[in-house]
């Protein structure tokens, strides 16, 4: 399968502290990827390297095939890759429609001084825009919320609108930060099955803590032990590798036991 995207011997250090150290990933075509491991174990510093937030101190990233050098976040949509936050990231004074339009701004034609001119292109260059939101808001069963503010609506039905606002950028690669976070139990079958649905456009990695949600929907899992990887493999390799075991899902395993037993 060849690779959209390929971590490389990615070291970051941060003074004295080795966050990340020699790790290396790649991404498939229209594969589903998962990072997990324990607190503290590299994975928001991993994401931040790819979204360009973080330099690596060693290694390097690679796009299609072509090396990163000194991308920025701004870059992201360009390159044809979109992510969402682990908070929601929304524009609290601007619209749920016009928050997903900024994300659909990618497909623009217009000059972007045509709309302080109010030339006629504009005007259907916005339009466009528009309809294209609606359709994404609607394909997430969010379109009756067009018109509200964020701060109006659920948290689930938030979460919705920021993975709208990713997904009208038609990406080539969706990040998604901890998209479980927060939702109910039928609100993560709902993002569990959108995910599905979505891989046959885009490739998706994702950071998540639910073990559930990862061994669901992922066809490989990276896993992440204080900056190191220890291990990468389906979710059933993953699943029953001793060092995961001990160093994460072992954790999980005896809490739960601890728990039932104290019952």
């Amino acid at each position: 399968m060849s690779a959209l995207l390929e971590v490389q011997g990615v070291t970051v250090r941060f003074g004295g502290l080795t966050a990340l150290s020699e790790v290396s990933a790649a991404i498939g075509s229209g594969e589903v990827v998962g990072v997990i491991g324990p607190n503290g174990a590299g994975k928001t510093t991993l994401f931040n390297v790819i979204c360009g937030f973080t330099r690596p101190t060693e290694g390097r990233l690679s796009w299609r095939g072509n090396v990163l050098r000194r991308h920025q976040p701004r870059h992201l949509t360009s390159l044809g890759i979109a992510r969402t936050l682990q908070g929601l990231g929304l524009f609290p004074h601007l619209s749920v429609l016009d928050n997903v339009m900024v994300g659909a701004t990618r497909h623009s034609r217009a000059w972007v001084g045509s709309g302080l001119l109010a030339l006629p292109r504009s005007d259907g260059d916005e339009r466009q825009l528009r309809d294209r939101s609606l359709r994404q808001l609607d394909e997430l069963g969010v379109a009756d919320a067009a018109g509200r503010l964020p701060a109006q609506l659920p948290y689930g039905v938030q979460k919705r609108v920021a993975l709208a606002r990713a997904l009208v950028a038609e990406p080539q690669l969706l990040l998604l930060d901890e998209p479980a976070s927060g939702l109910s139990s039928e609100e993560m079958r709902d993002l569990a099955s959108l995910i599905r649905g979505v891989r046959d456009r885009m490739s998706v990695l994702l950071v998540e803590h639910h073990m559930d949600l990862v061994m669901e929907v992922c066809d490989r899992i990276v896993v992440l032990d204080f900056g190191r990887c220890i291990a990468t493999g389906t979710p059933d390799e993953v699943r029953d590798d001793p060092q995961v075991l001990e160093a994460y899902l072992g954790e999980q395993v005896d809490a739960d036991t601890t728990e039932v037993s104290g019952a």
